[in-house]
């Protein structure tokens, strides 16, 4: 309970440093640059989800625990929504920015790619019925899709033209200032405690629909048994 207190903290903390105690960036029109204090590190929970999700994949295929899967799909599932979520912010900047949602830059064309990647994963568990061979598929097809990953975000966008900037939030950049790299790393801390928090109630939730299977196929079993 205290960790999820401090954490609607921190998260407050750092919206509202994000507004009142930071200059804007110079370079781009009004306010805009704010929004990257949630875009970047919407950005690397979702990179961070996918290798978690990859790591768990192998794990599972190795061990066969069923835990190691419910932290793949986890992972795969918050990595998907932060994905979006690093979208639709980067969306927003590009409005503001160059005066469309949408340009088709390469960083905003591999991440459709890459949420189409993991759109698959998800279509793929749903299309095996038997738990076992779901588990098996979905753990090579993670892994699989992982390879993509540091291509698409990491490579494509820096061996082409993009209007994507790359310095205003770089903490390597000489001209961010202690304030802003504070808030930054700050918010970095926190979207990442978010994501903790988001995986661990995850987890418990397939644990508890396992469970629940589980006693479901046991009492059908049970009556199937005095049936005869």
């Amino acid at each position: 309970m205290i960790y999820k207190i401090l954490l609607a903290i921190w998260m407050a903390v750092i919206i509202v440093a994000a507004f009142f105690f930071t200059e804007a960036a110079t370079g781009f029109p009004g306010q805009t640059s704010r929004i990257l204090f949630f875009h970047v590190p919407q950005a690397w929970v979702a990179t961070l989800s996918f290798l978690l999700s990859m790591i768990a994949s192998a794990m599972y295929l190795a061990k066969r625990n069923v835990r190691a899967d419910f932290l793949a799909l986890s992972a795969a599932e918050l990595g998907f929504l932060f994905c979006i979520l690093a979208t639709v912010t980067g969306s927003i900047f590009a409005k503001a920015t160059w005066g469309s949602f949408w340009n088709w830059d390469p960083r905003e064309t591999s991440i459709v790619i890459l949420l189409m990647i993991y759109g698959a994963y998800f279509a793929l568990r749903s299309a095996v019925a038997d738990p076992e061979k779901r588990r098996v598929f979905a753990g090579v097809y993670s892994i699989l899709a992982f390879v993509t990953v540091p291509f698409l975000v990491f490579v494509v966008p820096r061996i082409t033209a993009s209007l994507h900037p790359e310095n205003t939030m770089n903490p390597a950049s000489p001209g961010m200032d202690p304030k802003t790299l504070t808030v930054f790393l700050g918010s970095l801390f926190a979207y990442t405690g978010l994501f903790v928090w988001m995986l661990r109630l995850k987890m418990r939730i397939l644990k508890i629909e396992e469970s629940r299977i589980r006693e479901l196929r046991i009492e059908q079993l049970r009556k199937h048994g005095e049936g005869r």
